[in-house]
């Protein structure tokens, strides 16, 4: 069951009559999920391409090897980079890329434990660079970081709108 946060965005999106796309790597394609089960999911989900592996990320999305060797799979530079080279993939006003650690075992540091998550956002004419550090199991990670990249988005669509208010 998606989230109220989920409900309302995919509501803000369909207001504008705008698609959505996803390119995920630590949430394994969930968050694309979270949002077709929303009512207006037919009118807003373009879909999505699961890019948990590096192979992925560099053979099909066609971020450099070179910036995941410099900074690592979970970072803001490669989320960006997904970001970008979706973006021409899906021709979608959103599109939302996430990489992150949910679970020991990735390139973890004290700097950048587990927990920690990277969204980049990018709409029509401005982007959304967001890191955070969630706690819990890595389902608990996920949803909140879901949550987080719906509330992202809402807030965003309304300071749009906000804007053009006299």
């Amino acid at each position: 069951m998606p989230s109220e946060k989920v409900k309302a965005c995919a509501q803000a999106i369909a207001e504008r009559k705008w698609k959505i796309a996803f390119v995920e790597s630590a949430t394994a394609g969930r968050m694309c999920a979270e949002f077709a089960l929303t009512e207006k999911s037919g009118d807003i989900l373009r879909g999505g391409i699961s890019c948990y592996e590096v192979f992925i990320k560099e053979n099909i999305l066609r971020v450099p090897h070179a910036l995941i060797e410099k900074h690592t799979a979970e970072s803001a530079e490669v989320t960006k980079s997904l970001a970008a080279n979706a973006a021409p993939l899906f021709k979608s006003e959103i599109i939302v890329a996430v990489t992150g650690l949910i679970a020991p075992g990735g390139s973890e540091t004290a700097e950048k434990p587990v927990g920690t998550m990277f969204l980049h956002i990018v709409f029509p004419n401005e982007s959304i660079a967001h890191r955070e550090v969630f706690k819990g199991d890595p389902e608990a990670i996920v949803l909140q970081a879901i949550d987080r990249t719906a509330a992202l988005i809402a807030g965003a669509l309304l300071s749009q709108k906000n804007q053009y208010i006299i």
